[in-house]
């Protein structure tokens, strides 16, 4: 290219035309972004996740209405992240064992009222001024806190096994600096409702060094259920112990026949109906309601019972 300009073969004019034409994209290197958008989109599966589980643990548990979805995730700075939170508020500083680092969730006001009030016998009302919590109201938070984080631990298991727990509850956010201000976080905003009108928001904010030991398996690729060998064997006794204790009904269906009213009011001990089916013919078997096996009529121990001749046409054998 010198030797170019310097013969005149390629003139000034000419370059600087060709670098118009360039689209440069602006980075800010103070502000790196460490997370890709395929990262990003994980995250956003991975607290839906989160989000339909909390919910259908927070309506039963204070028996009302609660909905908690994800709407935005992002990186930023900690210290756009701190600017951005209103005043009075919650904040939630937490651990996730073996993970190195903390992690902060903030509540809403106008989602922690209302979570309070139902946890003392009330109907879920909103206060009309937003105001400071209480000693009183701050233990509540603290223990709907360890309830939550049980439920992330949940939704986090099928990419990594935590032990979560509950390092402090904060008031001001401008009190203590947790982390420096040019690290990048992911921030996963949720919108709440309790009950029909108390409508709030609650934000996730996961530093990078948290996330850093799992950030290579946050791939959009990878099935979010854990290797059969990662399965603990005391997870599969405990499995197989819950299994066996629910009780299933089966229902045999011999066969069917029509009858007149008159006929079946003048029915008695010994009559003979004619069924739609053969001897030979396999009768039905249901497990609940639904019509899974073909049996064959017989005896065990002096017991009438039956015996499994085939699937159901349409059923997947397990």
């Amino acid at each position: 290219m010198l030797d170019a300009l310097s013969t005149g073969d390629v003139k000034i004019s000419e370059l600087q035309e060709n670098v118009k034409q360039i689209d440069y994209k602006r980075y800010d290197f103070r502000r790196p972004n460490k997370f890709s958008k395929e990262q990003l989109r994980t995250l956003q599966v991975l607290h839906s996740s989160f989000a339909r589980l909390l919910s259908n643990f927070l309506t039963g548990y204070l028996r009302n209405n609660i909905q908690i979805e994800v709407v935005s995730v992002d990186q930023l700075t900690y210290e756009d992240f701190i600017r951005s939170i209103p005043s009075p508020t919650v904040l939630m500083i937490f651990s996730m064992s073996p993970l190195k680092g903390t992690g902060i969730i903030q509540f809403d006001p106008m989602f922690l009222f209302p979570m309070i009030d139902l946890f003392f016998g009330g109907n879920g009302e909103s206060p009309k001024t937003i105001r400071d919590l209480t000693d009183i109201e701050l233990s509540v938070v603290q223990k709907l806190s360890v309830k939550i984080l049980d439920n992330l631990a949940i939704a986090w298991k099928d990419i990594v096994q935590v032990e979560p727990s509950v390092d402090s509850i904060e008031t001001n956010p401008h009190l203590h600096q947790m982390f420096s201000f040019n690290e990048i976080v992911a921030l996963v905003s949720f919108s709440t409702q309790v009950g029909e009108s108390a409508k709030g928001f609650i934000n996730l904010c996961l530093p990078f060094p948290l996330l850093d030991p799992m950030v290579s398996q946050m791939s959009i690729q990878r099935r979010f259920k854990p290797h059969p060998s990662d399965i603990d064997d005391v997870e599969k006794k405990k499995m197989e112990h819950w299994l066996g204790l629910p009780t299933v009904e089966l229902t045999v269906l011999s066969g069917q026949t029509w009858v007149t009213v008159n006929d079946f009011l003048q029915l008695q001990e010994g009559d003979v109906l004619l069924l739609d089916r053969r001897v030979d013919q396999d009768m039905d078997l249901y497990i609940g309601e639904q019509l899974k096996f073909k049996v064959q009529a017989g005896t065990l121990n002096k017991q009438l019972a039956v015996q499994i001749t085939a699937l159901v046409e349409g059923e997947k054998d397990v």
